[in-house]
């Protein structure tokens, strides 16, 4: 299998990560996430012929160069079906938990993580898992509800724990972390008692 080459630059203007992922072998890549700046979006993809842009979720920092980058590009638009009434284009290949894309022989599988949003969505290749805001260092992606909160919690430990602690977490603002830190740190913030209400910006460790 063809070495995974992982390109990321931080845009404003909540220092959201775009990330490109490309296929030395056959200079194939993929986009995760479409912030802002598009031109600067496709100076990180020079080089390559860019397949698909995939969206974590629904929230405009996530797609604000979105219909820029299709109009330039015309690569494959492709996010769950719940996020996708709020994007600025059309779904050409709606996602869904299990689904599989390819460039060349890398494979990225999809994961569907609801509670920051129903549509949220993780892409996970080898052992690198691009996580949105569904998990940060420390903690989930903001929570609207008690609700949200406990369903984001259900998907990240029943969907992401289970994968091999050495699994590289690079999420949708900021820095990375990796999985089996984000499991002791999980673990402090499931020993302890919450308030039934608590949502919002929450850390595991407190």
């Amino acid at each position: 299998m063809a070495n995974l080459e992982i390109r990321q630059q931080l845009l404003p203007p909540y220092d959201n990560d775009c990330y490109v992922l490309v296929n030395p072998e056959t200079n194939e890549s993929i986009i995760i996430d479409a912030p802002s700046e598009p031109d600067r979006i496709l100076d990180l993809a020079r080089g390559t012929t860019i397949r698909y842009i995939l969206i974590t979720h629904n929230h405009r920092d996530h797609w604000g160069a979105l219909q820029a980058l299709k109009e330039r590009t015309r690569a494959t638009v492709a996010a769950h079906s719940e996020d996708a009434l709020a994007l600025p284009v059309g779904l050409d290949q709606p996602l869904k938990d299990g689904d599989e894309l390819r460039i060349g022989d890398i494979t990225l599988t999809v994961i569907h993580t609801p509670g920051h949003t129903p549509g949220s969505l993780c892409y996970l290749t080898g052992a690198h898992l691009f996580t949105g805001d569904t998990l940060f260092p420390n903690g989930p992606g903001n929570s609207r509800t008690p609700a949200n909160l406990q369903q984001m919690i259900q998907s990240i430990t029943t969907k992401l724990f289970i994968l091999p602690d050495d699994t590289i977490v690079y999420p949708g603002h900021g820095s990375g972390t990796v999985l089996g830190t984000e499991k002791q740190n999980y673990a402090v913030f499931a020993g302890k008692p919450h308030d039934p209400n608590l949502s919002g910006d929450v850390t595991w460790t407190g």
